[in-house]
């Protein structure tokens, strides 16, 4: 092989490579106007009047919730742990929606006619179609009825428990501890009104639920046909309050009188808890403290939409990347309920720049939502489309675009 022939591959890389050092010299692939750092400026909204007065309440512990949002709109020691009696009801019925097709037959067992007043009543190895037993529960507040359930579903009820308190965890319910089925008092049976309102938001989704707990009265019957059971709901609240839902009071010695409420008026749907609301003989207490909380988020609350910064037309600056700049998303808040005598902040805390590689999947920064100067949620923010990093290939592919573009031009 001669010398020349030798050589030719050396000086042909060579040659190759000093032409693109020439061309990327000459020929930046990024020639558009500087990119300015992306800025987006905070946003106050100040509160139109004053703040309002605390309401008087009767309750320990009161909480009223909002709940598509599950914005605490008003509390009083509203994540402070307490008994709440039958109110523990709720969970009851909720797994036996959940988990029971509602034909089964549920027979009452020694254990279950134990139970204290108030009870059914009904004598040991009677037997109920489950669908029928859920009125009992929720309209008298049966204890030996909430116990039934519980070995039907779980086998005994401390099964029962910890299936009450796993769905407890996954409603966020970090306040609470179910021990009993039927909320009598036993240690460490307790919740939070700020619990027993997601476990009320969340009861309020289920049709099946509402249409329980807002029947007037129900006869059912034993599935021996021997026996009837009139039924009457004592929910005072459902008949005397604009647009109530109902759901279920509650009484033990150790929990005073509890309630746990629900309301809808247009389109907002609040839920309230009152805890150790007065003892007897102050019984229309609790009935006074839902009223006044429910009565406070329909007149001072309104669903309102929150604008943010339209930013999605405005380039950020990518560093390292295929292309110099990119598009962000505007993340969509949904509209919640807010008063007159709030103020809200919009923090913006996006870089000035980007590092590639992007991910659309992956945030780059958030926007802060603060309500009275607290933080309500931080919402992703993402770039529009993933962006590669740029390499030696990219350039190698660049030139070639660029040649092949040159030859045609010719």
């Amino acid at each position: 092989m001669k010398p020349s022939q030798r050589y030719a591959p050396f000086f042909l890389i060579t040659g190759i490579l000093f032409l693109i050092a020439c061309y990327f010299y000459s020929h930046p692939f990024h020639k558009n106007t500087p990119i300015p750092d992306f800025s987006c400026p905070s946003h106050h909204i100040a509160a139109l009047e004053s703040v309002p007065a605390e309401l008087s309440l009767f309750a320990s512990g009161a909480c009223l919730m909002d709940t598509e949002s599950g914005r605490i709109l008003y509390g009083k020691e509203e994540n402070i742990p307490r008994p709440m009696a039958s109110t523990t009801k709720i969970m009851t019925c909720l797994l036996a929606l959940e988990h029971s097709t509602g034909e089964e037959n549920v027979t009452f067992s020694s254990r279950a006619v134990s139970m204290p007043k108030v009870h059914l009543g009904a004598p040991k190895g009677t037997s109920f179609h489950m669908k029928d037993l859920l009125y009992s529960l929720m309209l008298e507040s049966h204890n030996d009825t909430a116990v039934a359930i519980a070995e039907q579903l779980s086998g005994s009820v401390s099964n029962f428990a910890n299936a009450m308190n796993q769905k407890a965890k996954e409603l966020g319910m970090s306040k609470t501890c179910f021990v009993t089925p039927n909320g009598l008092d036993a240690d460490g049976h307790q919740s939070s009104p700020s619990d027993m309102c997601r476990l009320a938001s969340y009861a309020c989704k289920n049709s099946q639920f509402l249409s329980i707990v807002q029947t007037p009265s129900k006869t059912i019957q034993d599935c021996q046909k021997k026996h009837c059971y009139a039924l009457t709901n004592h929910d005072a609240f459902l008949s005397s309050y604009k647009g109530a839902l109902g759901i279920k009071t509650g009484f033990t010695g150790k929990a005073g009188y509890c309630f746990v409420g629900a309301a809808k008026r247009k389109n907002l749907t609040f839920v309230s808890c009152v805890l150790a609301s007065g003892w007897p003989p102050d019984k229309s207490r609790k009935w006074h403290d839902t009223k006044a909380l429910m009565d406070f988020g329909f007149s001072h609350y309104e669903k309102k939409e929150i604008q943010l910064q339209d930013f999605s037309k405005k380039r950020i600056r990518v560093c390292d990347g295929i292309s110099s700049y990119t598009f962000l998303k505007v993340p969509q808040i949904p509209s919640l309920p807010l008063a007159s005598f709030e103020t809200i902040d919009i923090t913006y805390n996006i870089p000035a720049e980007l590092q590639a590689p992007l991910h659309a999947s992956r945030p780059i920064g958030s926007v802060d939502l603060y309500i009275n100067q607290k933080l309500y949620n931080s919402y992703p923010v993402y770039p529009v489309c993933d962006m590669e990093k740029t390499s030696f290939s990219h350039y190698l592919h660049e030139v070639f675009l660029q040649f092949t573009a040159f030859l045609f031009k010719k």
